[in-house]
Parts: C-alpha cells; sequence; structure tokens
C-alpha cells in the first residue's frame, strides 16, 4: 500500500476541527442507525441561599440517557438528593422516549447507591485508574 506524504498528524486542533471530527462521525453513524437526537439532560439543586450543593450532568442520545457526572455536596448528602436528582433525569429521559440509562461510577464512588435505584452491572473495567476500577451500569426505564 502507497502512504502519501501529503497526510499528517497535527495536535493543533481549533474548535472547528473538532467539530468537523464529530460532525463527520454522527453522519456516519446516523447514516446507518438513524438520527441520534442528542440533547442535553442538565440538572442542579440548590439550598435556601441559591448556592449550588449538587447536580447531573448527561445527555440523551438514540433512545438512551447517559449520566455523565453526578455530585451532591458533603452537606447535603443524606438527604435523598442525589436519589431526587436521578429522578428527575430518568422522568426527563422517559418524556424524551429513552428506553434505557447507562452511567458508570469508580469503586470508591456510588456503586451501592446505584444498585439501590435498580442500575445493574454490565461490565467493570479493572486498572482504571490505576489501582482502582470502573463500573458500567445499566437500567431500563
Amino acid at each position: 500500500m502507497k502512504q502519501s506524504n501529503e497526510l499528517q498528524i497535527d495536535n493543533e486542533v481549533t474548535p472547528a476541527d473538532e467539530a468537523r471530527v464529530v460532525s463527520g462521525l454522527l453522519a456516519f453513524n446516523e447514516a446507518r442507525i438513524g438520527p441520534a437526537d442528542e440533547r442535553p439532560v442538565k440538572f442542579v439543586a440548590r439550598d435556601s441561599v441559591g448556592a449550588v450543593v449538587g447536580g447531573i450532568l448527561g445527555h440523551t442520545r438514540w433512545r438512551w440517557m447517559y449520566i455523565a457526572k453526578l455530585w451532591v455536596d458533603e452537606s447535603a448528602r443524606g438527604q435523598g438528593l442525589g436519589t431526587r436528582l436521578m429522578e428527575a433525569a430518568e422522568d426527563l429521559a422517559r418524556s424524551r422516549g429513552c428506553t434505557d440509562v447507562s452511567l458508570d461510577t469508580f469503586d470508591y464512588q456510588a456503586r451501592p447507591f446505584y444498585e439501590k435505584l435498580g442500575y445493574e452491572l454490565f461490565g467493570t473495567l479493572e486498572g482504571y485508574p490505576p489501582g482502582s476500577r470502573q463500573y458500567y451500569l445499566r437500567k431500563r426505564l
């Protein structure tokens, strides 16, 4: 196979370059499995003075919701806030026609919390980060 000298790898990536990669991959995927209909999932919880004490971030895409981040401040833990944030996100996912939710968590984080909410383990990545592991969970809505 002949290699072109005109192609080069560049780690100087502009926002426009990044957008081109994302749009190219999305077009490739959507041609095969249909529209992604990707939309953000964003909720925060505020205390009595309006300070953010928790939140959940993710997205819905191809009728699934992915929870990327869930955080509850130490001062607000143990009061059901994490559960309320997850319920709000799951309700939003259902309203968007999602059938499932996926997320990941490290072994020192919240696996038992998610399992109490009905999430099931489907994968484990050993050694990530080194000396630890990452769990992958899902829930059918």
